[in-house]
């Protein structure tokens, strides 16, 4: 039986013992420049096409706008293309993957209050996130790319639920930390553990690097 432990994405958040009570304050102010650069890097890509419907009199009767694209669904695309079809993850290719999950996940920890350090897109911070890089010919099924985003929809559906839940704690958080400068260890631990719960979801279907099923727990 493997434990949380010994999955292949691993996170772990380091808790502060004191928070700054004026950058909490206005933390929304402070996370758009860093959250703009991050919606950047994972939409890059992302093509509009406006449609416009004419009557036989030339007349707009109906318009429509699709979306498509953006770097993060073609990652997931190309990475199930690459397994499914030359059994390959190049590990170039991999590095970037992690590093933007390191860099998202540095993003998240300011924005629910986890730390005072503002996001770097270089340093790890506070934030240690592992994740290890498969040997796709031995350690993944080349077929199951297909149907994992479909097998984690339990896991989508309770997560789904505990984010409610880290909403509720962000905002009691956010008094407790103006009143006392800290986190109280309870909701860090819980908002800590959604976040580990997410990562080990994201290897699974949408990283791919393991076919082992995530496990339902936050630690």
């Amino acid at each position: 039986m493997y434990s949380s432990t010994d999955y292949a994405a691993r996170l772990e958040i380091d808790y502060p013992e004191k928070l700054d009570r004026f950058t909490t304050f206005f933390r929304l102010i402070w996370l758009v420049p860093i959250g703009i650069i991050l919606g950047m890097v994972s939409d890059a890509g992302q093509t509009v096409t406006n449609t416009v419907v004419l009557n036989e009199a030339g007349e707009v009767i109906r318009t429509a706008q699709t979306t498509a694209g953006g770097l993060a669904s073609g990652l997931v695309a190309a990475t199930a293309l690459m397994i499914v079809f030359r059994q390959r993850y190049p590990r170039w290719w991999f590095d970037f993957s992690r590093e933007l999950t390191h860099f998202g996940a540095r993003v998240a920890t300011y924005m629910a209050l986890l730390t005072d350090q503002y996001p770097s897109t270089v340093e790890e911070q506070s934030v240690h996130l592992d994740i290890d890089y498969p040997d796709v010919k031995t350690d993944l099924n080349r077929w199951l790319p297909l149907v994992k985003w479909l097998l984690a929809i339990p896991h989508y559906v309770v997560l789904a639920v505990l984010s409610v839940g880290v909403l509720l704690a962000v905002i009691l958080a956010w008094f407790a930390i103006l009143l006392t400068g800290e986190y109280p260890r309870t909701l860090f631990d819980f908002n800590v553990g959604v976040a580990r719960w997410y990562l080990r979801v994201a290897a699974y279907a949408t990283l791919m690097v393991t076919d082992r099923y995530p496990p339902f727990s936050l630690h």
